[in-house]
C-alpha cells in the first residue's frame, strides 16, 4: 500500500467504543426477535389493562418502525401520538418565529414536546384509555410518553443526529408534527431539526432516561437493534470513568480533500472529504458494545445524563448539559480554499439566535504542502465600505472578490496554531490539513466569499453579508494580528523526556490549549474539568490511570479522546508502533 501523508499504513479507528462486561445484557437484533422479547415483557406484566408507549425520537423512520411494531406486537388498541398533535398549518405557524424565512439561521426553540399538542384531544385520548377496562393498549410516536406518562412499558427509540441528517438529504424523514419531506431544499429539513425539532425531543428525552424499560437502535435501516434501558444507563455511568472516544463522521465538501482517505482509511473512491466530526457531541454517535453487539445512541445522550461528571463542577455551572468544545479536521490537501467567513461576537449570536456563547475557534495545522496558507485578519488601512462594496459586487454576479487586497495572507507551517476569536475574518487555504479547535456552537458561519463555486448538491453557497458585516472587527490588522494570533505558544512547563507548551487560545476565548511532546509518560490532570486531546505527532500513544482506576486506552495518530473530569489523574506515553518515538498530543480545556 503506497502512502502518501503516513510513514506506514494507518491504524485510524472509525468506530470505537465503551464496552460494558455485564453478561446480564443481551441484544436482540432483527424485528422478529424484538418483537417476541417485547410480547413476552407485556405479557409478563400480568395486568388486565396494560399500557405500552413507544417513545419516537425525530427521524426515525416511520414506515419501518409503526408496520413491524402494529403488526408484531401484541395490542388489542393502537393509539398514534400524532392524533393528538396540532393541525400541520397551526405547527408551522407554531414554529414559524424559530424557523424563520432564512435558509440556514433561526433561532433556537423554547418549545417542548406539550406545545406541538392540542390539549383537547389529548384529553380524548386520555378519557378513552382511562375508560378502557382491560387489553393492551400501545401507544406510538414522538410524544406518546406525554399521552401517558407512567406507562407499564417504555420503549424509547433514540437516533443519532448524523443518521438524521442523511436521511433528510434522501428526503426519508419530516419534521416533528409534519409531512413535509418531499421539500426540495433539505437543508430546510435541517435547520428546523437543527433549531426546533431537536431541542424539543431532547427536552423530553431527558425526564425518560430512568423510565426506558428498553433502548431501540434503528440507526441502520432494517438492521434494528434492542438491549434494555438498564444497560444503556450502565453503559453511560461507565463512560464516566474513563477515556473514550466518539464516532467520528466524515463528509464531502467542494473545498474537500485527500489527507483523510489515507490517515482515516476512508473509501478511496470518494471525490474527497472536507469534514470530519470526531469530537461533536452534539453531532456524533456513541457506540456501547455488549458481547458481540454494538448499540448506537447520540453521543449527547452522555452529556445529559452525566454532566458533572462529564465535564466537572465548574465547565457544568457555566454551560449546563451542553458540551462546550469541539475537535473538527477541515481537509483542504488537494482541494481549495474554505470560503471567507467570520463568526458572530457573543452579544450577537445571543440576541439574534438566542444562544449564550459564540463560535470562537483556533486553526492547528496538522498536515500542510509548501504553498499552505491561512487568510487571517485584515490588512493595515482597509477601506471597510470599500471591501463591502466589493464583496456585494462579487456576490451578484460582478468582478470576482480578490481577497488578497484586503485579507492578511499568512503561510503556515506543520504544527502552527493560529487563533481566531469570534469578528476575526479568516479561512484556511488550500493545502492545508486543520485540526480546528473551537466553541461548539458550529453553525454559525457567516460565509462572505466562495470564490464563485458551488455546493455539492449543485446549488450556490449562501453568502451571509448582511450577518457578516455587523460583526467584522475592523480593528484586527496586520500588525494586532500578528502580536495576539499566530503562534502565540509559550513553554509553562518541563521535565525528563516531556515539554508542555501554551499554544492558545486568544483571551477572549474560553477554551485553553496545550500541546505535549514527549518521548517518555507524561503526567496529566483533568483538575475538575473535561479534557479533549488529538494526537497530533507519533503513531501510537496509550493513556493509563495510576491507580488502575480505567484499563488502558490506545490511541492512534490523528484520533481525539475526551477525558472525562471524573478521571483525575492520568498518564499518556509512546506506544505500539510509537515507542521510541518523539509523540506530540493538544489538548483542550475550559479556563476557570
Amino acid at each position: 500500500m503506497t502512502t502518501k501523508y503516513l510513514k506506514s499504513p494507518s491504524k485510524f479507528n472509525n468506530t470505537p467504543f465503551v464496552e460494558i462486561r455485564n453478561e446480564a445484557w443481551k441484544v436482540i437484533n432483527g424485528w422478529d426477535g424484538i418483537v417476541a422479547k417485547l410480547n413476552t415483557a407485556i405479557s409478563a406484566i400480568n395486568k388486565k389493562k396494560t399500557i405500552v408507549v413507544i417513545e419516537t425520537y425525530q427521524g426515525v423512520i416511520h414506515e419501518e418502525l409503526s408496520s413491524n411494531l402494529e403488526k408484531g406486537l401484541i395490542h388489542t388498541c393502537l393509539i398514534h401520538a400524532s392524533d393528538g398533535m396540532l393541525p400541520a398549518e397551526e405547527i408551522k405557524k407554531l414554529v414559524f418565529p424559530d424557523v424563520t424565512n432564512d435558509r440556514i439561521f433561526g433561532f433556537l426553540t423554547r418549545l417542548n414536546m406539550d406545545s406541538f399538542f392540542d390539549p383537547e384531544k389529548v384529553k380524548r385520548i386520555q378519557s378513552e384509555i382511562a375508560s378502557t377496562e382491560e387489553g393492551i393498549i400501545l401507544i406510538y410516536g414522538s410524544g406518546a410518553a406525554l399521552i401517558c406518562p407512567n406507562p407499564d412499558l417504555l420503549v424509547y427509540a433514540d437516533m443519532a443526529r448524523w443518521e438524521i441528517q442523511l436521511r433528510m438529504r434522501q428526503h426519508l424523514v419530516d419534521n416533528l408534527g409534519l409531512k413535509n419531506r418531499d421539500t426540495a431544499d433539505w437543508m430546510l429539513l435541517y435547520k428546523q431539526g437543527y433549531f426546533v425539532d431537536w431541542r424539543v425531543c431532547d427536552r423530553l428525552k431527558k425526564t425518560l432516561f430512568d423510565k426506558w424499560d428498553f433502548l431501540l437502535d434503528t440507526n441502520k435501516i432494517a438492521q434494528p437493534k434492542m438491549v434494555e434501558g438498564k444497560a444503556i444507563l450502565e453503559g453511560l455511568e461507565l463512560a464516566t470513568n474513563r477515556p473514550l472516544s466518539v464516532v467520528p463522521f466524515f463528509d464531502p465538501g467542494p473545498w474537500g480533500g485527500q489527507w483523510m482517505k489515507e490517515v482515516c482509511n476512508l473509501d478511496k473512491s470518494s471525490p474527497n472529504y472536507a469534514w470530519c466530526f470526531n469530537c461533536v457531541p452534539e453531532e456524533n454517535s456513541l457506540l456501547l458494545k455488549f458481547g458481540d453487539d454494538v448499540i448506537e445512541i447520540p453521543s449527547i445522550n452522555l452529556v445529559f445524563r452525566h454532566p458533572r461528571e462529564l465535564m466537572g463542577e465548574p465547565v457544568h455551572g457555566r454551560f449546563g448539559d451542553e458540551f462546550p468544545i469541539r475537535f473538527d479536521y477541515l481537509d483542504t490537501m488537494q482541494g481549495g480554499h474554505l470560503s471567507l467567513q467570520v463568526h458572530p461576537l457573543t452579544e450577537y449570536i445571543q440576541e439574534k439566535f438566542g444562544l449564550h456563547y459564540t463560535q470562537d475557534e483556533s486553526y492547528y495545522m496538522m498536515d500542510v504542502e509548501e504553498d499552505a496558507i491561512v487568510y487571517l485578519g485584515l490588512k493595515e488601512g482597509v477601506d471597510p465600505k470599500k471591501m463591502m462594496q466589493e464583496l456585494e459586487e462579487a456576490q451578484s454576479g460582478g468582478k470576482p472578490f480578490e481577497a488578497e487586497k484586503h485579507v492578511q495572507i499568512w503561510p503556515v507551517k506543520k504544527h502552527d496554531h493560529v487563533l481566531i476569536p469570534a469578528g476575526t475574518i479568516h479561512c484556511s487555504g488550500k493545502s492545508s490539513m486543520v485540526l480546528e479547535i473551537s466553541a461548539t456552537p458550529y453553525i454559525f458561519t457567516f460565509k462572505l466569499w466562495d470564490w464563485g463555486r458551488l455546493g455539492m448538491d449543485g446549488k450556490p453557497r449562501p453568502i451571509n453579508l448582511e450577518h457578516g458585516k455587523r460583526n467584522i472587527q475592523w480593528d484586527r490588522t496586520t500588525q494586532w494580528t500578528r502580536e495576539n494570533l499566530v503562534n502565540n505558544i509559550q513553554v509553562v512547563a518541563e521535565g525528563d523526556g516531556w515539554v508542555e507548551e501554551s499554544t492558545g487560545l486568544h483571551e477572549r476565548e474560553f477554551i485553553e490549549t496545550r500541546r505535549h511532546w514527549f518521548t517518555k509518560k507524561v503526567e496529566h490532570h483533568t483538575n475538575g474539568g473535561v479534557h479533549v486531546i488529538c494526537l497530533v505527532e507519533g503513531d501510537e500513544v496509550i493513556v493509563e490511570s495510576p491507580s488502575k482506576a480505567f484499563e488502558p486506552f490506545v490511541v492512534n495518530y490523528a484520533e481525539v479522546f475526551i477525558v472525562p473530569a471524573k478521571v483525575g489523574t492520568y498518564t499518556i506515553r509512546p506506544y505500539g508502533t510509537g515507542e521510541g518515538q518523539k509523540c506530540g498530543t493538544m489538548k483542550g480545556y475550559v479556563r476557570f
